[in-house]
């Protein structure tokens, strides 16, 4: 069986309408990407760059009094609609819907789920889902703290009582296994309209060491947008009589849980066709409870949205033992490849690769190579021989790592980051965790970190130009296994922080958090730098923005997402040394325009030290990356920005915070 296949399309494909991706359509933002295929594009041009050194801060929506505690972390996007915003604030996700051109609370609608809501599986939530008739009935669609699929009236903010139950549905029902618990699965993507199906994905529980091989799975279902009647699910770990059911071996399927889709989806209106990318299996950094490739983990997998059945798939990680799932939504967009014109999808990953597929066949746009790669020696792993490589497009951070990858600054740091560097296991990409202290070494040094070159901000890409912009951060993780403590976990290994100890301290493995990173919105970030002196060890710039041209497969340009952070900068090592070209360590998060590409410095939990982000907000030309403008907002971005026009007048809206300052929308315009 090949390890990706397709379902025989193009005869359907025929009788369908050649439309294209056009973006965000008729000035608003009616999804969280902007459009359905996630562009996170607008053809707006009000604010261009002969004004945009006059935007200025027209209102805030501060959000620190929904919820049990202020949000520090709010990485919504609204959506807008008519003219109105709606969007998720606080630990309870309250609904808001605002005047766009104001941000008045226009209502507020708040769940009281009990106990199922107070301990939900991710605190983050991106957002809503919208629905419209086109004929003035309009919906806004909640996944809940406690998981359940809540329908909403848009003009009032009252429950459709011919949704589900009075307008709620239970999500923890029909996931084949028994006595699913509210707490153990829910999510932090919005769920996504196709035509009259409402697509619902899953997160989970951080893995890195699970209590038990056995966990829930992140089922994709569909439900009718209408009645909330539940229409079909697709099996993301493949049972008996599917395709796939033999990569699950030992009887795995059973028990495995996860194989979520923890990321924004994203889908072809016209086709009918939407696009999941789905997660890792149980188990962050250990996969010997579940050996075989482990379909559909880590695949990209396309559905016809009416029916679920699977169009086609490519699984872009066999068999992960590095927790690099599938973290940023696929964009989808229209190019033209050698004088033919694609609809494709491009799909980039916490590996800094990008995948390109025509969405209709899911053939590969350029070929992937299957490599063989570095194989583990940790008892019971078995980890596959080969991964699939893209031939373009070239990668969009480091992969891999080797002393050549080690700073540089000074003869006596670059020795003090090769002594380091020489207690870790050096590999190329996908070289496998070890065992703490195998060989002398502590762990295998992994780059990119197990979060990510890029992750769930994605990237933003141009509809009209076929440009993909993608922002990444450059930063390594030691990573190392430990023999579970039976008391705590049946997982036989897990994995965690595996940095050498300190003189006079044991050596020992610590846990580290999820994707999602909300496990550390009211701590500081884990310490993962490890390099001479507290800086990094890695050599910059260690956050940078890259341009692709998806049409022709190649780099347009890169630049650093900013200067050195400020630890950096004031350290005595780096007194008369040039900074300014380094990144700030955080990943931009990106809008296009039609004239402009927007991003600011960069949601910072993940950064290391805590607070190594900055608030500069930034105004880029989208030809050569040149910084038309910045300016510093009260606080760090969180969410990826959005536009529209209401009234005449061009609007960007963006969620800002940090750790201590409580979450709020920004506002800006031209005066």
């Amino acid at each position: 069986m090949s390890r990706n296949s397709s379902l025989p399309v193009l005869l359907i494909f025929a009788a369908l309408p050649a439309l294209a991706q056009h973006g965000a359509a008729n000035g608003e933002w009616r999804f969280y990407g902007g459009d359905a295929g996630t562009t996170k594009y607008s053809a707006l041009d009000q604010i261009d760059a002969s004004n945009v050194k006059d935007l200025k801060i027209v209102w805030q929506w501060k959000s620190q009094n929904f919820g049990r505690r202020p949000d520090f972390n709010w990485e919504v996007t609204p959506l807008m609609a008519g003219g109105n915003l709606y969007f998720t604030a606080g630990t309870r996700r309250d609904v808001i819907a605002a005047d766009a051109a104001t941000g008045e609370t226009l209502w507020v609608y708040r769940l009281d789920e009990g106990a199922r809501g107070v301990s939900p599986a991710r605190v983050v939530n991106r957002g809503l889902a919208y629905w419209t008739d086109g004929k003035g009935d309009e919906r806004i669609l909640l996944i809940s703290p406690g998981y359940q699929l809540v329908e909403l009236n848009a003009k009032t903010g009252l429950p459709i009582p011919t949704f589900g139950k009075n307008g709620l549905i239970d999500l923890t029902e029909g996931l084949d296994r028994p006595n699913v618990k509210p707490g153990s699965i829910g999510a932090s993507s919005p769920a996504i309209v196709v035509r009259d199906t409402v697509i619902v994905g899953a997160a989970l529980l951080a893995g890195t060491a699970p209590p038990s091989k056995e966990n829930v799975p992140g089922y994709i279902r569909g439900f009718d947008v209408k009645t909330g009647k539940r229409t079909w699910t697709f099996h993301t770990i493949a049972q008996p009589g599917e395709f796939g059911h033999e990569t699950w071996e030992n009887g795995s399927w059973k028990y495995t849980g996860n194989t979520g889709a923890w990321a924004p989806l994203s889908a072809d209106e016209e086709l009918g066709y939407v696009y999941i990318p789905v997660e890792m299996p149980t188990g962050d950094f250990y996969g010997g409870s579940h050996p075989g490739d482990n379909l559909f983990s880590d695949s990209l997998v396309c559905l016809d949205a009416k029916t679920g059945k699977r169009v086609w798939h490519f699984q872009l990680v066999h068999h992960d033992v590095w927790d690099w799932d599938i973290a940023a939504p696929p964009a989808l967009v229209d190019i033209t490849v050698d004088g033919k014109k694609i609809k494709a999808v491009a799909q980039v990953t916490k590996q800094a690769l990008t995948f390109v597929f025509d969405r209709v066949t899911g053939k590969p746009v350029w070929p992937i190579e299957e490599k063989p790669v570095p194989q583990s020696d940790v008892p019971g792993e078995k980890t596959s021989p080969t991964q699939p490589f893209p031939t373009k497009p070239a990668p969009f951070d480091r992969i891999g790592t080797s002393i050549d990858d080690l700073i540089n600054f000074t003869p006596e740091l670059r020795a003090e980051a090769v002594k380091i560097a020489n207690q870790f296991k050096l590999g190329p990409l996908y070289t496998p965790p070890i065992v703490r202290d195998t060989n002398g070494k502590s762990a295998t040094l992994l780059l990119p970190a197990h979060v990510g070159g890029a992750n769930w901000p994605g990237g933003a890409v141009d509809a009209e130009t076929g440009v993909l912009y993608v922002a990444s951060v450059t930063q390594q993780d030691p990573l190392a296994l430990t023999v579970a403590d039976p008391k705590r976990s049946d997982m036989g290994y897990v994995g965690g922080m595996g940095g050498p100890p300190r003189p006079g301290a044991p050596a020992r493995v610590t846990p580290v958090g999820g994707d999602d990173s909300e496990q550390f919105a009211m701590r500081p970030a884990p310490k993962t730098n490890i390099g001479p002196q507290g800086l990094p060890l890695i050599a910059p710039p260690w956050g940078r923005i890259t341009a692709i041209d998806l049409n022709t497969g190649d780099h347009l340009w890169m630049v650093p997402n900013g200067d050195a952070p400020d630890y950096v900068k004031n350290h005595p090592a780096m007194k008369g040394i040039d900074l300014s070209k380094a990144g700030r360590p955080s990943r931009s998060l990106l809008m296009v325009t039609k004239t402009l590409l927007f991003g600011g410095d960069g949601n910072n939990l993940w950064a290391s030290p805590a607070g190594a982000g900055g608030n500069t907000f930034r105004a880029y030309d989208k030809k050569t990356g040149k910084v038309i403008h910045e300016m510093q907002l009260p606080a760090m971005t969180t969410g990826v920005p959005m536009t529209y026009m209401v009234k005449g007048r061009q609007f960007i809206v963006v969620a800002i915070g940090a750790a201590g300052v409580p979450a709020e929308l920004v506002a800006l315009a031209l005066p």
